[in-house]
């Protein structure tokens, strides 16, 4: 796995950090949580602008936005205890599969 992959990944991980972090500002009305938010927004658009240097910005992209969007429903589910029915962990494996064929293919 290439840098630029791994940088991709780290990316995701911020982008999940801070969505599931968005609740804790309670609209941005919290100092401390809003810039530990507004941080990990930061950095995530950051390295998706690095990772793209190497990486076809549309597999950079999807796959962003596919570690954030499944990583956000993971942590929801396990760790906020949110409902998840089974059709939704479907698509979470099938959305989990497209962004592992991208990698595959590119």
């Amino acid at each position: 796995m290439s840098w630029s992959w791994i940088i991709l990944v780290i990316a995701g991980l911020f982008e999940v950090a801070w969505a599931v972090g968005l609740r804790s500002t309670q609209g941005f009305t919290k100092p401390v949580p809003s810039l530990i938010v507004g941080a990990a927004i930061v950095a995530s658009m950051y390295l998706l602008a690095v990772a793209q240097r190497t990486l076809p910005i549309a597999v950079a992209y999807a796959v962003w936005v596919g570690i954030g969007i499944a990583g956000t429903a993971l942590v929801s589910a396990f760790i906020l205890h949110e409902p998840l029915r089974p059709a939704q962990w479907g698509f979470i494996a099938l959305l989990l599969v497209s962004v592992a064929g991208l990698k595959l293919t590119t």
